[in-house]
């Protein structure tokens, strides 16, 4: 069960859209003529007046259901799970529709209800999307729901805008992964894709305290991608130690927070990927960057040493 809100100026056009499908059915209503699309629409907007001042009164939310959920979704069961998500959400004493859409293969509804309730108080809005996840949840365990099996499951083409940039990245690092075993080819990897890495230090130290990446101007935690994906769980999976890492790779200073950006460029001739220029240390240029060479030779053979894991899905 996955609950999306979102909010709007005008009725019309969301009751148009919500009823004005093929096969799209009114499954129940409450506080409003349901004669026709106009006349819903009319009922709506005369008890919006009654706070002609709200900006966004309409409320809208689709409630979709597994497709293995399908089997027991009937109409009344649609209705029923709406009726106790918007209890559960605080949406009551107004007039709302719900409708049901076949367009899909997994059972979804649409719910259009008066931010402007019957007493002409405002529904609050307030935390909506942490309270809808959880109130989700709650019903999927009470129903004994189907819980998908985690964000490969999303169909990212659906998407828009961050949460599509989001799903991106995380299809990204999790290809790259399986390609990757250090730091420097999954940052490769990444840089190919047009995902930028950069790392946190804390302070001036030079101890990595976090990890983002940036595609198309947005950036993102690495953490808010997937909690596998923050960096002491991607250093594991790498094989490769803190301390490695900070002695050979070179710090870039924002201020006065110290951080790391790879940003590879491309060469337009032979789509060719540059070489990193002046984020690496030693060991990623082809020339050595150590005046010392009995340390640079002990540190090639420490290297040689360390064994490199493989990452499994």
């Amino acid at each position: 069960m996955i609950g999306k809100i979102s909010k709007g100026a005008g009725f019309k056009g969301c009751v148009n859209y919500v009823l004005g499908k093929q096969e799209a059915r009114l499954l129940a209503a409450e506080g409003v003529l349901t004669d026709s699309i106009q006349t819903i629409t009319d009922c709506f907007q005369a008890q919006r007046m009654m706070k002609p001042n709200i900006r966004q009164p309409v409320g809208h939310i689709s409630l979709s259901y597994a497709p293995e959920d399908a089997p027991r979704m009937t109409d009344e069961m649609l209705v029923s799970l709406a009726k106790e998500y918007m209890q559960k959400m605080g949406i009551k004493d107004t007039q709302y529709i719900i409708a049901r859409h076949n367009d899909q293969k997994h059972p979804h509804v649409h719910i259009v209800f008066n931010r402007v309730n019957n007493n002409g108080r405002t529904i609050s809005d307030k935390n909506d999307c942490y309270r809808n996840a959880k109130v989700c949840k709650e019903l999927k365990e009470k129903y004994g729901l189907y819980f998908g099996k985690g964000k490969d499951r999303v169909r990212t083409h659906r998407l828009k805008g961050n949460d599509k940039t989001k799903y991106e990245i995380y299809h990204a690092v999790k290809n790259s992964l399986s390609k990757s075993n250090s730091w420097k080819q999954l940052i490769s990897e990444l840089s190919r894709q047009g995902i930028k890495t950069e790392f946190k230090y804390r302070g001036r130290s030079n101890v990595i305290q976090g990890l983002s990446f940036t595609k198309d101007g947005l950036t993102f935690k690495a953490s808010d991608i997937d909690r596998s994906f923050s960096y002491s769980k991607l250093d594991r999976m790498l094989g490769e130690t803190n301390n490695q890492y900070q002695q050979n790779i070179g710090m870039v200073t924002n201020g006065n927070q110290p951080v790391m950006q790879y940003e590879n460029t491309y060469n337009s001739g032979s789509n060719v990927v540059e070489s990193i220029v002046g984020a690496f240390g030693g060991l990623f240029n082809p020339t050595p960057n150590y005046t010392d060479e009995n340390a640079e030779a002990a540190f090639q053979r420490k290297l040689k040493k360390k064994k490199k894991r493989r990452i499994n899905w």
